[in-house]
């Protein structure tokens, strides 16, 4: 993709100038300078990430009906991103909005959801953040599937929400629109993060809120204006969400807590999990943030101080907490060169490839048309075989599948090339569910083929079934690498 560069450099920021604007190491690891790097996107990139905006790529609640739709995108490199779709008109000034995004995206820290660009063309207005693959907050706390979260990953959250929203109050950026459960999302490690589409509006006069009343800022409801401390009673609501597993709305929680009855608040699922004194402490601390008025409710600091000292289990990872697993990614050491543009995703040197390999693999077989009886029936399957092979040479994938697709009718062995030039030709007619299909009758047609098994890593990817396409990558790396050992003995 080379190195992203911002077509914005030469728009003002609505940030102090001297704010550091250095990308931070996450968890000890160097940040990839080329996906952190802020820049402005063209629309036909984001575009393509997302198949054309297609529904099968949305992440976000609610999904087409919402008002402003996230996709989960591929960019060139196969980086995975998130796409926020403003609705049409939500921002008319397009420099304000790319002055606003960039502004934001100058946010670094390891519990902020990087923003690293957007895209103002037309009518179109979009957000691109990396992609958290672990799902939200709302998920994993009302949803769960195989366990609930356990008391310490909770604290985790509130310990690391408050310092993101900690971090943004320093930057000075200190309104956060709408803070709830989805806003909180788990990278691939499993830690929380707090996603940066919080600190913009959804329009330019829009609403800030758009959760049921009952959980909004009393302020708001009042003035119609967002406050820093509305932030701090919203962080209060989360703390409500962690202690019950529930949504309670504020106002009957602190009826609860009123009448001495703290401890009902608590998810029954924690029982024998935390101290009561510990579990009091948050219960104050969530009665504190959601004082009606807004001079009564604590600075960010203070909620650092309250939570930080409840971590008891700071040295045990938040996958393991959480109970996900750990998805290692092994790149192959040794990679033919079909198998280095698998793990790119680089389609057209795949093409190139195997336009050049053609039937070599099948040398031998007993499908070998040149060795069939020659018959008229025969002819016309030599000619269609043809044709498909001039079609896919010459990219016209349409009619490669249309040919491929007849021939396949015809023969009276399967071919392993012919499958995998069809599954080759529906990737690259967006077609994954086919192309995935061919391969793996490409694999039937040759078992321990390489090329089917890099042809169904590409499909899994394009499907978004990243550790699927992984493994396929793997066996595919070790079978051509027992056929290189071979070829030397």
């Amino acid at each position: 993709m080379g190195c992203l560069h911002s077509k914005t450099a030469h728009l003002p920021s609505s940030d102090d100038p001297s704010a550091p604007n250095k990308p931070e190491s996450v968890n000890g690891d160097q940040v990839d300078q080329e996906i952190q790097n802020f820049k402005e996107f063209d629309l036909s990139e984001l575009r393509k990430a997302t198949n054309g905006f297609s529904p099968s790529c949305i992440v976000s609640e609610g999904g087409e009906k919402a008002p402003n739709v996230v996709y989960r995108g591929k960019l060139e490199g196969n980086h995975l991103v998130a796409i926020k779709r403003f609705s049409r008109q939500s921002w008319p000034d397009a420099q304000q909005f790319v002055v606003e995004a960039t502004g934001v995206g100058k946010l670094r820290n390891k519990r902020l959801v990087s923003l690293i660009g957007c895209c103002a063309e037309g009518d179109e207005r979009l957000l691109v953040a990396e992609y958290m693959p672990n799902d939200t907050l709302s998920k994993h706390l009302f949803h769960w599937e195989k366990q609930p979260l356990p008391w310490e990953m909770r604290v985790r959250i509130a310990d690391y929400i408050a310092q993101a929203l900690d971090h943004c109050n320093v930057e000075n950026r200190k309104i956060y629109h709408d803070l709830n459960a989805y806003r909180i999302l788990f990278d691939e490690e499993g830690d929380p993060r707090l996603s940066t589409f919080g600190l913009m509006k959804n329009s330019r006069d829009g609403k800030s809120y758009s959760t049921n009343l009952a959980y909004t800022p009393p302020e708001f409801l009042r003035t119609g204006r967002v406050i820093p401390e509305s932030v701090i009673f919203s962080y209060g609501t989360i703390l409500l969400d962690l202690l019950s597993g529930k949504h309670i709305p504020p106002s009957h929680a602190l009826d609860i807590i009123r009448g001495k009855n703290a401890l009902l608040l608590m998810d029954s699922s924690l029982e024998g999990q935390y101290a009561n004194e510990d579990a009091t402490k948050l219960v104050e601390l969530a009665s504190k943030c959601l004082q009606s008025e807004a001079k009564d409710r604590p600075e960010t600091k203070f909620l650092l101080s309250a939570v930080a000292p409840l971590q008891k289990k700071e040295e045990v990872a938040s996958h393991v907490l959480m109970g996900l697993p750990k998805n290692t990614v092994i790149v192959p050491t040794m990679l033919s060169p079909l198998g280095k543009a698998c793990s790119k995703m680089d389609l057209a040197t795949f093409h190139d490839i195997l336009v050049k390999t053609g039937y070599r693999d099948e040398e031998g077989a007993e499908n070998e048309l040149s060795f069939q009886e020659w018959t008229q029936q025969v002819q016309e399957m030599l000619n269609t075989k043809k044709f498909g092979d001039i079609a896919f040479r010459e990219k016209d994938f349409k009619n490669s599948i249309e040919y491929y697709s007849k021939l396949v009718g015809m023969m009276p062995v399967p071919s392993a090339t012919v499958f995998a030039r069809r599954a080759f030709s529906y990737l690259m007619t967006d077609q994954q569910e086919l192309a995935l299909r061919d391969a793996m009758q490409a694999q039937v047609c040759i078992p321990e083929w390489p090329t089917a098994f890099y042809l169904q890593a590409l499909a899994l990817s394009k499907l978004g079934m990243e550790t699927d396409a992984q493994d396929m990558l793997n066996d595919g790396a070790a079978y051509d690498a027992k056929r290189q050992n071979s070829w030397r003995c």
